[in-house]
């Protein structure tokens, strides 16, 4: 089923988000998947994520279709070509993939394969034009397919809580304009300026869904503080994280942060998009203390 249809439907809509071994053993993976995500309404399968070599997520998408999950296959203009790309993309429809959330992609630098050269032969506005050419039944090199077109629903990202919030939705106007039909957030942690960063987003009339991290560590917060463009962790949130070491470690601390900030945000966008980060057998109670 296309994501696009449960906006449609009115419905709130969760996903969370998993990211493939680095190796191709997946079935403690699956399980998992199966035993904590299945009352979702996606599974986003993340493509060599923060430029790290794993399983591709074409493979793992699949895997997850097999086990009758929904999969959102990512697909990163870093390490492919037009060519690969509508390739991959062709692939994904003939296994039955519908839904899509398609990014620029970390620089190679950033990863285990810093000598490795990157492509970005597109980028994430030009991916999702080439997409819609695709669903038109024609290539970007102007070539006509043969049968059918493909389908897709066709996600795309935006930061709301950047510094440059008129940059970001600069960016979302011009996805939507190449065709973006719904989008997921960068993590936030700062409700007020995703409300506010909303407010402004609807003129476009597209579905969002906000992008929530369990913070597993006061630590784990000042990185992305640090790291991570679009993401700041108030000082309070990291202080609430240092309180209780072990209420902190067994993920309980974390888990009420985030469950707070759905709430916050719920009201303004139209589904919840979890980063679990290897947490994903917290989802379940995430999603309880939301009220969702």
């Amino acid at each position: 089923m296309k994501i696009t249809e449960l906006f449609e439907r009115g419905e709130f809509v969760v996903s969370a988000e998993v990211g493939p071994p680095k190796g191709f053993h997946v079935d403690h993976l699956l399980e998992d998947a199966k035993k904590y995500l299945s009352g979702i309404s996606a599974v986003n399968v993340t493509d060599n994520q923060s430029s790290v070599m794993r399983l591709g997520s074409l493979a793992m998408s699949k895997a997850l279709l097999d086990q009758g999950l929904t999969p959102i296959y990512q697909l990163t203009c870093r390490d492919r070509n037009r060519i690969a790309l509508q390739s991959d993309l062709l692939s994904a429809a003939m296994f039955g993939i519908e839904n899509l959330l398609l990014l620029t992609g970390d620089h190679t630098k950033l990863g285990d394969h810093p000598q490795a050269k990157p492509v970005f032969d597109l980028d994430s506005v030009s991916l999702i034009h080439a997409v819609k050419q695709l669903e038109s039944g024609v290539d970007l090199g102007g070539n006509e397919l043969v049968g059918e077109p493909p389908k897709f629903a066709k996600g795309a990202v935006v930061s709301p809580c950047s510094d440059s919030v008129d940059a970001q939705l600069a960016k979302m106007e011009r996805k939507v304009r190449a065709g973006a039909d719904y989008f997921q957030t960068q993590a936030v942690f700062e409700p007020e300026k995703f409300i506010r960063f909303m407010e402004k987003a609807k003129q476009f009339g597209k579905p969002v869904q906000v992008g929530i991290i369990i913070p597993k560590s006061a630590g784990m917060a000042k990185f992305m503080n640090n790291n991570v463009a679009g993401i700041h962790v108030p000082d309070e949130m990291i202080e609430e994280l240092k309180k209780d070491k072990e209420k902190t470690k067994a993920g309980i601390t974390g888990v009420e942060i985030a469950a707070r900030i759905i709430k916050e945000c719920r009201p303004y966008c139209q589904g919840v998009h979890i980063m679990a980060l290897g947490w994903e057998d917290k989802v379940p109670e995430l999603l309880k203390q939301a009220g969702l």
